[in-house]
């Protein structure tokens, strides 16, 4: 439990086959939003074969992949349950402005499309794989996910962004636990809040001249040390293959994809 008794979500802390009795009768479906600009594409086919295995299985699901080349979406065959909305999107000249406007995208389509088709929404990162089932455990109103490069570390040496001109600043000795922006969502209009209050303060630090730290992630941050999350992930959600996996984290659901960043961001 984090201090504020939010349960945190780790393999042994839940009943699964409970947990699908308890959703099935509420006839939900579940969103989720994820990006494939410019190289980014080639993970498509990885990231969709294994959700569609792993992620909500048995569930209903909309996937909604954004990409400015569509015509490289792989074709697949989904399960039943489970659907692919393909949009068009326009990509950006840096890798930073494609990662920090990803809140806009997903706060306008919640506005105008999202909030009439699904109950709750996932923003997931687009390169990466699950390797174990990840369920019913996930759902909450507000859900973040504990990062696997900052769990064990004190909160003065998390990665917050610091610099109190900018919005996303978290003043030292504040803070509870890093959440990484690869893998976060809630209910539509939790999301919606989030998202909405996060491309704020991205604009106001823009027309200021400051980028945060970590973009949209530091954005994410502030936000869920005010707004605390009803529901968190540990790093079994969400584990960086550049590190080694301790013995506290027994299962790996997803992680991210090995790749030299230098190379698919520029």
């Amino acid at each position: 439990m984090s201090p504020w008794l939010a349960p945190i979500v780790w393999e042994g802390t839940f009943n699964r086959d409970i947990l699908n009795a308890q959703y099935r009768q509420k006839n939900l479906i579940v969103g989720v939003a994820t990006f494939a600009v410019k190289k980014y594409v080639r993970f498509i086919e990885g990231f969709l074969s294994s959700a569609n295995k792993f992620f909500l299985s048995g569930h209903r699901v909309n996937f909604y992949l954004f990409t400015d080349h569509p015509e490289k979406v792989p074709s697949m065959k989904l399960a039943p349950e489970k659907r692919l909305f393909i949009i068009p999107v326009q990509n950006y000249s840096r890798w930073q402005d494609i990662s920090m406007n990803r809140m806009d995208i997903i706060s306008s389509h919640i506005r105008s499309r999202w909030r009439y088709e699904v109950d709750y929404l996932y923003s997931m990162d687009i390169d990466v794989q699950l390797f174990e089932h990840i369920g019913v455990e996930i759902i909450d109103t507000l859900v973040g996910t504990i990062s696997s490069w900052q769990y064990t570390k004190p909160r003065e040496n998390n990665s917050y962004e610091r610099r109190p001109e900018s919005r996303a600043a978290i003043p030292s000795g504040e803070g509870d636990f890093y959440y990484a922006a690869s893998f976060y969502g809630g209910s539509v209009s939790e999301v919606y809040k989030l998202t909405t209050a996060c491309f704020k303060g991205v604009t106001e630090d823009r027309a200021s001249g400051i980028e945060a730290k970590w973009h949209e992630e530091s954005h994410l941050n502030k936000y869920l040390l005010y707004h605390k999350p009803t529901r968190l992930l540990s790093p079994e959600y969400y584990w960086d293959e550049e590190l080694i996996r301790p013995r506290i984290v027994k299962v790996k659901r997803l992680s991210s994809v090995r790749k030299d960043l230098n190379e698919v961001r520029f």
